[in-house]
């Protein structure tokens, strides 16, 4: 079985984990967290990166830095995964669901505007499969209207929108480092502040409401309880594992990419022949070859699709289910206007396996018997 997902691993982790434990300092903040926080800001020019227990943690601490309250409206995509809202929702606001381009399955910029009321405090663009939302309309938006950006930047790692990091355009950017992303901790994720006004106050909440950063840094003599916060530190077992994926990162992106354009050149004759269709990165994106996705007619042919590639050993998976169609999603938001491309398209998209590890010829293998599902042979 070719399986969809296989975590990033590095020999050296070990040697990394190792050291943690001999230091006896595996707690959060350690030194393998501070080198990970200081490689994303020297690679993104994020002002602060504070590593978190997840790119959720991450997002939740970007609404309680906006200061999110009960009733307030965040618009965001509908297709997208749940913590998108969830962060938002446990400070009271309303999720406002808007449209996708049916190119990327982004946010529609261009329907934005309209779903802005008196009570609208944010913007959360979700940059999916790695490739970049519009984001100088999305930010000339913002600016005129006097909203928040939040950019879910869970799978946007190492990509560009003419030629700046994702997750530092908005006041924050959230990363993730799933075991499922191009760069995985098991479960971790990171917070990317703009301006470095908030990163006191960040840190508070991060470290469960209190000055504790101050006190490790010399800055106080003893630490204490000043503002709300939680628990939103890693381990430094689990930031040793990861910076030995930082260390090698572009050797991990450009595997990936080579896989991901052996996809596409292979995949090709059969998007020429009408048979599916095959992702869009617009000009000026620059994507990380987060995933490979096809999209098939209809939900019915790709539920046939899924499961021909499963009695051939291979496994291929579908994605979110639209957010405004669940039950949470009836209970804390609202789609504004019409659902127009979000369900349809949602319904068409399975996604290929794509790993650092997955060799060229697992690729042909998969696309051959993507050929033969629709009849056109498929050659690497």
């Amino acid at each position: 079985m070719i399986t969809f997902n296989r975590p990033p691993y590095v020999e050296t982790a070990m040697d990394y984990i190792q050291e943690c434990v001999k230091s006896q300092k595996i707690c959060g903040d350690g030194a393998y967290t501070k080198k990970c926080n200081q490689w994303i800001e020297d690679r993104t020019g994020t002002a602060k990166c504070l590593l978190t227990t997840s790119c959720t943690h991450a997002t939740e601490m970007a609404a309680l830095l906006c200061d999110i309250q009960p009733g307030d409206e965040v618009i965001m995509p509908s297709f997208t995964f749940v913590s998108t809202a969830d962060a938002f929702v446990l400070r009271g606001g309303v999720p406002v669901f808007v449209d996708i381009r049916p190119d990327t399955m982004n946010i529609d910029e261009k329907r934005i505007e309209a779903a802005i009321t008196e009570r609208t405090k944010a913007i959360v663009p979700v940059h999916y499969a790695g490739v970049s939302c519009e984001m100088d309309t999305i930010m000339d938006i913002a600016a005129r209207h006097h909203l928040m950006v939040i950019e879910d930047a869970a799978q946007g790692i190492l990509s560009l929108y003419k030629g700046k990091a994702l997750g530092t355009f908005g006041d924050f950017g959230c990363f993730s480092f799933h075991e499922t992303k191009n760069y995985s901790m098991g479960e971790g994720g990171a917070l990317l502040i703009r301006d470095e006004r908030y990163v006191e106050e960040a840190e508070v909440i991060r470290e469960k409401g209190t000055n504790r950063s101050k006190y490790f840094r010399g800055q106080i003599d003893k630490y204490t309880w000043v503002n709300y916060g939680s628990s939103y530190l890693p381990s430094d077992m689990n930031a040793a594992y990861l910076y030995a994926q930082l260390e090698i990162a572009d050797e991990i992106n450009e595997a990936r990419l080579a896989l991901w354009n052996r996809y596409y050149g292979n995949l090709l004759p059969l998007a020429q022949a009408g048979k599916i269709e095959l992702p869009v990165v617009p000009e000026g994106c620059v994507h990380n070859a987060h995933m490979f996705y096809i999209k098939a007619k209809d939900i019915e042919e790709r539920t046939a699709f899924i499961e021909y590639l499963k009695e051939n050993g291979i496994m291929s998976v579908f994605h979110y289910i639209p957010l405004h169609t669940a039950p949470a999603g009836l209970k804390f938001g609202r789609f504004h206007g019409e659902d127009v491309y979000t369900t349809k398209e949602s319904e068409r998209l399975a996604r290929l396996p794509m790993y650092y590890g997955l060799t060229e010829d697992q690729v042909d293998q998969i696309c051959s018997v993507i050929g033969k599902f629709y009849g056109c042979p498929v050659t690497g």
